[in-house]
């Protein structure tokens, strides 16, 4: 007997949706990032935002700037740096991938998405990604306008 697919049991907490329409997005990574035990209780609560971050290279490693999880209410004086920027956790190989895209092809790391996944651990949705340019921009809202307009068309005569 075969074995059912678990379906995945993503619970979001932040999404970047600017990203899809600014980027063209060449390929996604899965990455943990390293937080500090406020982080993680201020995560849960659901009100991070990395809608104005983007990912860099330092030093060998990938860094999440200006990702922004707010303070933890009840940490007191213990509490985590709001703006800090937080090392992402790759496998070796995928680093050295990104960074090699990054300084060759000029492409951007843009996060998509920060989530749990299915064990309760966060993680970010990364992407390769090539900026777009205007008539690109204009392209995409045609094709969404079009989108818009058949599934309301196909509603009403289907």
């Amino acid at each position: 007997m075969a074995q059912k697919k678990k379906k995945s049991d993503h619970r979001s907490i932040a999404e970047n949706r600017r990203a899809r329409f600014d980027f063209e997005i060449m390929e996604t990574f899965e990455a943990g990032i390293m937080l500090q035990g406020t982080e993680v209780k201020s995560l849960r609560t659901g009100k991070a935002s990395i809608a104005d971050s983007y990912a860099s290279s330092e030093g060998g490693e990938i860094f999440l700037i200006n990702g922004y999880i707010p303070e933890y209410t009840q940490a007191g004086r213990f509490n985590h740096e709001t703006r800090r920027p937080r090392k992402l956790l790759l496998h070796a190989k995928e680093i050295r991938k990104l960074i090699g895209s990054i300084q060759r092809d000029g492409l951007t790391l843009v996060p998509l998405k920060l989530y749990f996944n299915d064990r309760g651990i966060a993680k970010l949705q990364i992407a390769l990604a090539r900026g777009k340019k205007v008539h690109d921009k204009r392209q995409t809202q045609k094709e969404r306008d079009w989108n818009r307009q058949k599934s309301r068309i196909l509603k009403e005569h289907g």
